[in-house]
């Protein structure tokens, strides 16, 4: 009685595990490390005094005195350890910043198995193949955001380790540099890697969809010495999505009004604007600028800590002014001068101000928008700006 085998259908070679797989990291500067010091005095204690230190620190080997030789490297009493950290967790991504990941999409064949002793009298041992070759990997990220649902491609970076990784396993019938099916192939234990760089500009639930397409191609021992030859290859393809939410990090509320006493002989208007900043955030930032981009008919006078750098041609580096530092939970407050330009008028085309229902407001005139620049605890670079701010016309 004949047997007879079920051939593998499509459904199952469809449901085989995938070939290359796909980690992504997010990209983000290290933190300070921070210790809780214990009293100097040793001999009250069961434990040594640098028992709580990330870093306990080494003794100085640049002098050999006797002084020298018993300090450390790391100051004991502070607070801050020399080390930095990196995070422990994915942490926030807030509006204002750039969000940065790399994707790197993984050959995870297992390389061939190690070849049986060579009989005695044969020129060597055969070189064992691989079952399988990965080229032509691509990476395609989109993402998706409260006011684009349906998702925008995103430009990648080559990274820096693109098709390194690994040294792949001796006798690899493959190269880096050799393409197959029209697209370079991935050896084994290597990786692509592309990197991503987005500008978060509003709150709420993103959503980051990674494509990965791929060719894989099955080799096909011949026997004897016929070597190998390459079978059909197929297309795959598998898609994976990350959700992240982006939250404010600074808190900005303005206040703006015509100065009753500040109109000229000629009629210019003047008015004064007023922002409280918070940081609403996790972390301590420092302002480097906050500034009004005025409308064509106005000019801004800033009334802040670099009033002075702003209106003085030469400033002493000794005196320049040192940019503010909020901690989460503080407040700052930012006021500036805006004049009418001479020979504008307020009434033109720019600078009316609508209402919801398309309307032309008579009564609030605009002034402009609110920039703001700041840095991280350790350099990251932000920037936030509000919607176009009105003042309301003394009557």
């Amino acid at each position: 009685m004949s047997r007879h085998q079920r051939a593998q259908s499509t459904g199952d070679q469809l449901r085989a595990p995938h070939t290359v797989s796909l980690k992504v990291l997010r990209l983000s500067r290290p933190s300070l490390s921070y210790q809780s010091p214990l009293p100097c005095a040793a001999d009250t204690l069961s434990a040594s005094p640098k028992a709580l230190l990330s870093y306990p620190g080494v003794p100085s080997a640049t002098n050999h005195d006797s002084d020298s030789a018993a300090r450390t490297t790391t100051n004991s009493s502070f607070a801050i350890a020399p080390l930095l950290k990196l995070p422990e967790a994915f942490g926030a991504a807030y509006v204002g910043e750039t969000f940065a990941c790399t994707l790197c999409a993984n050959n995870e064949i297992l390389p061939p198995p190690p070849p049986p002793p060579a009989p005695e009298g044969s020129d060597g041992q055969p070189k064992q193949q691989p079952t399988r070759v990965i080229s032509g990997v691509r990476i395609v990220a989109e993402m998706q955001t409260p006011s684009t649902p349906a998702g925008a491609v995103l430009d990648l970076e080559e990274g820096a380790m693109d098709l390194e990784g690994g040294d792949g396993a001796e006798g690899d019938v493959v190269s880096p540099t050799q393409t197959m099916h029209g697209g370079k192939v991935l050896p084994l234990g290597r990786s692509l890697q592309r990197v991503l760089r987005f500008e978060l500009k509003e709150e709420g639930a993103h959503v980051l969809a990674v494509t990965v397409t791929y060719t894989e191609t099955p080799i096909v021992a011949n026997g004897g010495e016929k070597g190998t030859t390459t079978g059909q290859p197929r297309v795959r393809t598998f898609r994976k999505l990350y959700q992240f939410v982006a939250q404010s990090l600074l808190s900005v509320r303005t206040k703006a009004g015509e100065i009753p006493m500040g109109r000229g002989k000629n009629g210019r208007t003047m008015h004064a604007l007023e922002a409280q900043l918070e940081n609403v955030g996790e972390s301590a930032v420092s302002l480097e600028a906050v500034s009004l981009v005025s409308r064509p008919a106005f000019s801004s006078t800033s009334l802040n800590w670099d009033f002075a750098s702003s209106t003085a041609t030469k400033v002493p580096p000794q005196s320049a002014p040192h940019a503010p530092v909020l901690n989460p939970r503080d407040v700052i407050q930012v006021a500036f001068l805006v004049e009418q330009r001479r020979n504008t008028t307020i009434d033109e085309e720019d600078d009316h101000v609508l209402s919801p229902t398309g309307t032309k407001v008579t009564d609030r005139v605009a002034l402009g928008q609110l920039a703001i620049q700041w840095r991280s605890a350790m350099g990251d670079r932000g920037s936030l700006s509000t919607g176009l701010l009105t003042s309301r016309r003394a009557t």
